[in-house]
Order: C-alpha cells, then structure tokens, then sequence
C-alpha cells in the first residue's frame, strides 16, 4: 500500500512539472554591461536545483573530512573499550572455571588497558567501575590461590576505586567480598565488622544474611544468629525444614549457655512463640531449668504446649521426641520439689486412657501415680507397661520402680528379681 502510494505521488510531480515546463515561455534576462543574456525561466530552475545539489555535496564532503580525526579517535576508544570488555570476560569465565591464573592475567589486562587510555586522555565515565570490577577480579582469584599479599592489594585498590562517585554500587559488593573472605580465613569478628559497615539496606539482602549468620555461629554469638536465622526464614532463604532445623539448633544453643535460672527465663522470653514449640527446643529448655535448680512448675509450662500438641495431632511427635518429652516429665516427677501436680495427674490419666496401646504413656502414669503414693494403681500400670516397652532406659526405670515398690511391700523376691531385670535392660542400653 505504501509502494503504491509513492508511485502515485511521483505520477503526480511529474505531471506537475510536465503541465509547468511543457508551455512555460517565461524568460530571464541577466543584462551584464555591456552584454544582455536571455535565460529560459525553466533553464534558471535547472540551474538552480544543480548548484544547490553541488554545494549540499561539497558541504557534506567537507564536513566528512573535518569529521576524520574525530571518527579515528572514537575508533581508538572503541577499540581499546572492546579489548578491555574481552579481557573482562575472560576474567570471569577463568574465574568461575577454576583457572585463576588466568583469570587474574585478564583482570590485570583490563587494568593495563584502562590506565593507558587515561595517559591518552581518554577517560571513560564508568572507569571507578571498571577498576574496581577488574581489581575484585584480581583479588578473588588471589584468594582461591591463597596470595593474601596480592589479594590484600588489590582488594584496597577495589575500595579505593569503590569509593569514587561513579562506582558508588560497587562498594557494597567489595565490602560483602572481604566478609567472605574472611570467613573463609576463620576471622569471624572481622566478618562481622565488615558487615556492619555496610548500609543498612544492603546489610538485611539475603546474601549479607547468609554471611552474619555464618560469621555469628563461628564467633560463637548464639543471639546474633537467632536474630539472623529469624530475618532468613521470613524472607523465605531456607526451605520449613532447614530453617526448623536451625533454629532448633541456635535456641538449643542458647538455652546451654545459661547458667541459672534467672538467665535461662530471660533466654525463653527472648524466644518467639513458634521457637517455644520446637519441642527439641522446649524439652532442653525444661530440663535445663531443672538442672540448674529452678522452678519443676515453670518447666513443666513450658512443656505444656508440646504436650497438647502430641496429643491433637497424630504423629505431630517423632518417637525420639515423645520418649524425651516423658524422660524429662519423670525428671520433674523425681525431684523432692517437683512432686506432680493433680492437674498433671489428670492430664496424664487422660493421655493414657485415650492411647491405651500407647506403652510409653502408661509407663509415665504409673511413674506419676508412683509419686502420688497411689501404690496399687502405680504398680498395676508399670506392670502393664514393662513388658512393651521398646526404650532401654524406660524399660530399666520400670523395672526399679516396681523394685522399689516391692521393697515397700516386704516382698523381696519380688524386688531382687525387678532388679535382674533392671540390671538386663541397662545391659541392652549400654
């Protein structure tokens, strides 16, 4: 459609011109004294539209002359800016290849290249960039080589260049670099100062988040990596199951370096609600608080949450789980402050009869009533519960609970022979 219309605008100039010049008698006289020149007006036209067509030409040829010198140079620049390109990216593929020689070579051809193009005078406007690219290059394979000197050189030199205007961006990569670094060195502390020197925004991106949790692990700073695992599991960096994982191992780190009770009731308040459910985390936590002396009551709440939860939810509880949870509930029971409370007792009773094959569970009421003094019942549930008992250590408890029992009826058969079977089951655990 286009090509057609063209050609009608082109019929219709020549049409044009042909109705104008065909009958055109107009004339031009140029008198020139002492000569007269008669002119046909179509002839002048002609002319006219030559000479403008041979001074645009001119024009044009000289302004392409003038432009040589300025075409060459930019050529130069060119050139010079595709040889720096190549060499960058040769840098990065011996990089991520494994040939740091040779990636280290290329930085420095990068290097080379830029400093002579500023010699000329010719200074590119990403060239902080450039430098500082080129310069952590450098630094990145002269620490996969173990050349501290050289990675420390030209390391300084990438922050120096960093810190210029152009290169502003670049500076948070240099910085989140040296963290690495240091890590990798085991200096932990140095890590973390890194990492406090970068921007607050920069510092909460995954990939800084990453490095302080490694950092504060390493440094042995259990709060400071709660906190980051924290900030990591809201943005999602870990799968439910590493990020569980984790902060199940740095509360239960953190439940360990309290050494009294006062410290460890600060370090539960300090843990969210969803770490208090851990039940790894929960069951340290009690335990712990018993063995430091604190308060059987305070402890057993704690386990609460993950009682309930073991009995709403089938199989919410792995076996390791439940049976830590009983062990360290008889712990309590067994204390002279930490005889069970009745609501326990209820608790306990009801557990039992809703999972009558549950050994483990009539195991642990026949312990509570133990404590109660409820000899008879405790008697009749340990003797129902010692024959299913699949874990050595409850099996062997069993056995001297019903010893102990017993010895308080006078029966010591009966208690010798409890206490065979509590000496075999120990033999099994060992």
């Amino acid at each position: 459609m286009r090509a057609a219309l063209w050609f009608l605008a082109l019929f219709g100039m020549a049409v044009a011109i042909a109705l104008f010049a065909g009958n055109n008698q107009g004339t031009i006289t140029v008198f020139w004294p002492p000569y007269r020149v008669d002119l046909s007006l179509n002839l002048v036209l002609l002319l006219l539209a030559l000479l403008f067509f041979t001074l645009h030409v001119a024009l044009r040829a000289l302004s392409a002359l003038f432009a040589m010198p300025g075409q060459a140079r930019r050529w130069r620049i060119q050139h010079q800016e595709r040889t720096m390109h190549v060499a960058l990216l040769d840098a990065l593929s011996h990089l991520v290849s494994g040939r740091f020689i040779r990636a280290r070579k290329a930085a420095e051809v990068v290097l080379a290249r830029e400093t002579a193009m500023a010699k000329g005078g010719e200074v590119l406007t990403y060239s902080g960039r450039l430098r500082a690219l080129a310069h952590l290059l450098a630094a990145e394979s002269a620490q996969a080589l173990q050349d501290k000197p050289a990675r420390e050189n030209h390391f300084r030199l990438a922050l120096e260049q960093a810190a210029r205007r152009d290169a502003q961006e670049t500076r948070e990569g240099v910085q989140l670099r040296a963290a690495r670094w240091a890590l990798e060195d085991r200096d932990a502390l140095g890590a973390l100062a890194w990492l406090d020197e970068i921007p607050q925004g920069a510092a909460r991106r995954t990939v800084a988040l990453r490095l302080r949790l490694r950092a504060a692990r390493m440094a042995r700073q259990t709060r400071l990596a709660l906190e980051t695992a924290r900030l990591l599991t809201k943005h999602r960096a870990f799968s439910d199951v590493a990020a569980v994982g984790i902060l199940r191992a740095l509360g239960r780190e953190l439940i360990l370096s309290a050494h009294d009770a006062e410290q460890l009731q600060t370090v539960w308040s300090k843990l969210a609600t969803q770490e208090r459910l851990i039940p790894e985390i929960a069951i340290e936590a009690a335990q712990r608080l018993m063995n430091v002396g604190g308060d059987v009551n305070v402890a057993r709440s704690w386990l609460l949450p993950v009682w309930d939860r073991m009995l709403a939810q089938q199989g919410a509880l792995t076996q390791v789980q439940r049976l830590d949870l009983i062990r360290t509930l008889e712990n309590g029971f067994g204390l002279a402050s930490g005889a069970p409370e009745p609501a326990w007792l209820t608790r306990i009773e009801r557990a039992q009869l809703n999972n009558p094959g549950d050994s483990a569970l009539q195991y642990l009421a026949g312990i509570t009533c133990m404590r109660l003094q409820l000899w008879g019942k405790a008697q009749q549930l340990l003797k129902q519960s010692v024959l299913r008992l699949q874990d050595p250590e409850l099996e062997r408890n069993a056995w001297a609970a019903l010893a102990e029992l017993a010895e308080r009826r006078g029966d010591m058969p009966a208690s010798t022979q409890a206490w065979q079977k509590a000496a075999n089951a120990l033999s099994k655990d060992v």
